[in-house]
């Protein structure tokens, strides 16, 4: 019975090891399979590091002013006898826009006329009786009095009727108008908007550190996103002598030229103030730049070799410093060199040391002025 029992566990013990070794070699198999398999490199698209000629900006934002621009208001209360203008059209300085009904003024400019007529005739007359020693000359100072004062009359009633007819002060285009035909006007009441928008000005500001880099004359570059991917070109013609006490920043003016009559009093506008220097750049997509919290960097691509000893493409993670951006853009100012082989999208799969393929099939935009899509 004893012999039989360590038989049967002599048995056990031979099935046990059995298995136990057939699966410790099955996995010292695959373990040594999985070893020598290799992860597929990394696919990214990469560009290499340019230099580029950049002229050093000053950006800011602003909107657009006319020269002349003013609500025109009636001076005098009367009632809309004719309206000599269309909404949005332009007009000429002087042009007519709004009459005022002068029936009463009229009939009572003719009474006045007709007392300067009488008023010139009774002072010829006593010139000509002061000439003959007839009168005294205190009759001839009352005759001349007279005259003056009549004449002084009409005058200033010709004055009231000139102020019921509103006319352009300056050149430019009207707005919609805001008055009808027949209504009663009271004083001061807005008729129209005029604009004169050839030129037209950009108002902004800059930060007191860059007042000693501005100067009269100086070029701009506007552009506005009603006309996104277009430039328009101006000039500083103006800032003030005074910064702002709360903000420290100067007041900046710029004339532009809007003879097609485009760009629009109220447009919001951002600024590029051109310094007259130009400076080498290294410039980078921005889609390359992984931004960290404790700096940014980007992955440069070198030629390295695998286990095998084998030529492979791998990543290494640089630090950048970075300067100003332009469009899809970015300059790097320290990390990069001219040719350099950096990492343009697919910096999420990576690590450092990580093997990659080149495939730049969809292209990373790279413009220093680039147009929205869809307009």
């Amino acid at each position: 019975m004893a012999k039989r029992m360590i038989l049967m566990l002599v048995v056990m013990i031979a099935v046990l090891g059995g298995v136990f070794g057939w699966w410790a070699y099955k996995g010292f198999k695959m373990g040594k399979a999985m070893a020598a398999m290799r992860p597929p490199p990394v696919t990214v698209s990469a560009t290499h590091a340019s230099e580029d000629v950049w002229q050093p900006s000053l950006h800011a934002v602003g909107s657009l002013a006319a020269v002349h621009g003013v609500t025109l208001a009636n001076e005098l209360a009367g009632v809309v006898d004719s309206i000599a203008f269309e909404s949005g059209a332009s007009v000429e300085k002087g042009a007519l826009l709004v009459h005022l009904n002068t029936a009463n003024e009229e009939a009572q400019l003719r009474s006045l006329e007709a007392s300067v007529d009488l008023a010139k005739q009774t002072l010829d007359r006593a010139k000509q009786l002061r000439g003959a020693n007839v009168n005294a000359q205190s009759d001839l100072d009352s005759a001349a009095s007279q005259y003056d004062q009549a004449v002084a009359n009409a005058d200033n009633l010709r004055a009231t009727i000139a102020k019921k007819m509103i006319t352009a002060p300056f050149a430019g285009r009207v707005g919609i108008r805001l008055v009808d035909l027949g209504q009663f006007l009271a004083v001061g009441t807005p008729i129209v908007s005029l604009q004169s928008l050839d030129p037209i000005y950009v108002n902004f500001t800059l930060p007191q550190q860059d007042v000693k880099a501005i100067t009269a004359g100086q070029k701009v570059a506007i552009t506005v996103d009603a006309y996104a991917g277009e430039t328009f070109a101006g000039v500083i013609n103006a800032f003030d002598v005074k910064l702002n006490d709360a903000t420290r920043s100067v007041q900046v003016q710029a004339t532009l030229a809007n003879a097609d009559g485009r760009l629009r009093p109220g447009m919001f506008t951002t600024v590029d103030v051109l310094l007259p220097r130009q400076e080498k750049v290294i410039t980078l997509p921005q889609t390359a730049i992984i931004y960290n919290p404790y700096g940014n960097a980007v992955y440069v691509i070198e030629q390295g070799k695998d286990k095998d000893g084998q030529p492979q493409l791998v990543v290494r993670q640089q630090f950048v410093t970075l300067g100003t951006t332009r469009g899809d853009q970015v300059s790097v100012i320290d990390g990069v060199k001219v040719g350099d082989h950096i990492v343009t999208a697919g910096q999420l799969k990576l690590r450092n040391g990580a093997a990659v393929a080149v495939d730049n099939r969809v292209p990373v935009s790279n413009s220093p002025a680039p147009t929205p899509p869809n307009t």
